[in-house]
């Protein structure tokens, strides 16, 4: 059955290079990043992995871990990571899941269930669907899910910026605009009266339109 948003992400125990991770346990009362590589020593994954390691203490402000998978080895990543920190400046610091037996990337509906079950012999073609980011809530539930083709590095500030508007819109009842970015104004949800807004935003909003209401974004 394919995943959709608000799904209760899969739990699973596998391990990885911080030793045996029970997934919904290890995500706790945080927040969870998972994302998917097709193998090990590949160029563009290269690049993300550094560059998801630079960004760590900003997932931390916010309270969120990561968590990486590739369908190779544990022992094959260390080495790995070892080349990531020589060629991309960043020393890999959160876990990285060995799935030899492709059964993660089956429960997250990134490889077809006829993919066999092992890593060995396969190459990053025979496995380009795992290509994918997952943002899990405390609540374990799937809040975004973004799939990549093979060619295309994955852009992490893309997956900050909605890590903020999630956070964000979980707390208070508003959305985020397009291209928004932390700081800027939200849109009220429509669900709101008039009466409620004012409640809340006593400064006042502008209205576009009855359905378009911009105010500050809340504290």
């Amino acid at each position: 059955m394919s995943l959709r948003i608000n799904d209760t992400a899969p739990d699973f125990t596998a391990e990885t290079t911080q030793g045996t991770v029970h997934f919904h346990d290890w995500i706790g009362d945080g927040w969870a990043i998972l994302f998917s590589h097709p193998k090990d020593f590949t160029p563009v994954c290269t690049t993300e992995l550094g560059y998801m390691a630079g960004l760590v203490p900003e997932f931390t402000k916010r309270n969120t871990k990561i968590i990486g998978l590739s369908v190779d080895p544990v022992s094959n990543h260390s080495k790995w990571a070892a080349d990531i920190e020589e060629t991309q400046g960043h020393a890999v610091t959160y876990p990285m899941i060995g799935d030899t037996d492709l059964s993660i990337a089956k429960l997250y509906d990134m490889l077809p269930a006829d993919s066999g079950e092992t890593s060995e012999g396969r190459t990053p073609a025979n496995n380009a669907t795992v290509r994918t980011v997952f943002i899990v809530g405390p609540d374990k539930k799937i809040k975004l899910m973004i799939s990549y083709p093979m060619s295309t590095g994955r852009n992490f500030d893309e997956v900050l910026r909605v890590l903020d508007s999630i956070q964000l819109t979980a707390n208070h009842k508003v959305a985020t605009p397009a291209n928004w970015k932390s700081g800027e104004d939200v849109i009220i949800l429509t669900s709101v009266s008039e009466d409620e807004a004012k409640a809340k935003y006593p400064d006042g909003w502008r209205t576009v339109k009855p359905y378009l209401r911009i105010v500050a974004q809340p504290k």
